[in-house]
């Protein structure tokens, strides 16, 4: 798919706000956008960042009966839930969608915009979503359908200022960048590590490493790049949450500075 561009990021947690506190201490990012009008079937509320033109969304269930609340169990806590990219070829993804003859779990096509979410055990990983929207190439991209048409004045950039990868987890890490990489037409390219990952548009990276913290299958990282690396550290160490390196721990992810 030309010009497959990385946009959106989203965890499932429990404690949405004390998360959303973490990120806006850690990171300087402020919410922009609430959905209000979150069908019931789907049983989640939501909390929207922005990063830049990109967003993190924290989504968290209020049943227990639902998708989400299933994952958390699933996975033991909070975590990674889907990868959303950006697409502006809606005709050349509906038709390799269907060629690979994926599940959908959930979706939407209008005149301004569309989405499709492919169902986990037919791409492996985690949850993927692919959206088009109009005017997506604007200067400052509408994104009405993901945040509202209000969340411009909510960005913050004096800590970090973009997501520049994302690492998705799997006991098989080879066969699922195979899977990603057939689904979204990008070639898979290795690092001096080995590591397979794929690259978007603007360079955003999608890796695939193994899982090696027990919690399965998922996606286990973002890459977030620092304008400001030593506020975020020392903001992540004041609010008492684990720090390695260039690596903090919200809401069950790894968030690496880069």
């Amino acid at each position: 798919m030309k010009g497959l561009r990385l946009r959106q990021i989203a965890l499932v947690v429990r404690d949405i706000e004390q998360v959303r506190a973490d990120l806006e201490a850690v990171f300087g990012l402020q919410v922009g956008y609430t959905e209000e009008s979150m069908p019931e079937s789907i049983g989640l509320e939501n909390r929207i960042l922005p990063v830049g033109d990109q967003f993190i969304e924290l989504v968290a269930p209020v049943r227990d009966d639902v998708t989400g609340a299933r994952y958390l169990e699933r996975r033991g806590g909070d975590g990674g839930y889907m990868v959303i990219c950006q697409t502006d070829d809606r005709a050349g993804r509906d038709a390799r969608i269907k060629e690979l003859g994926i599940r959908l779990v959930g979706g939407r096509d209008g005149k301004v915009y569309s989405f499709i979410q492919l169902h986990p055990k037919d791409t492996g990983g985690s949850f993927l979503e692919v959206d088009w929207h109009e005017g997506a190439d604007d200067p400052t991209p509408p994104w009405t359908h993901a945040a509202g048409d209000n969340w411009m004045p909510s960005v913050r950039t004096h800590i970090v200022d973009a997501i520049t990868g994302v690492e998705i987890q799997a006991s098989e890490p080879e066969a699922v960048a195979a899977r990603w990489s057939e689904i979204l037409q990008l070639p898979v390219q290795r690092g001096g590590d080995g590591r397979p990952w794929l690259e978007t548009k603007g360079g955003g990276c999608i890796c695939f490493v193994a899982d090696s913290d027990g919690r399965g299958e998922g996606l286990g990282g973002i890459d977030l790049h620092a304008v400001d690396r030593e506020a975020a550290l020392s903001a992540a160490a004041a609010c008492g949450l684990a720090v390695s390196g260039d690596t903090v721990t919200i809401g069950g992810v790894r968030f690496k500075l880069v």
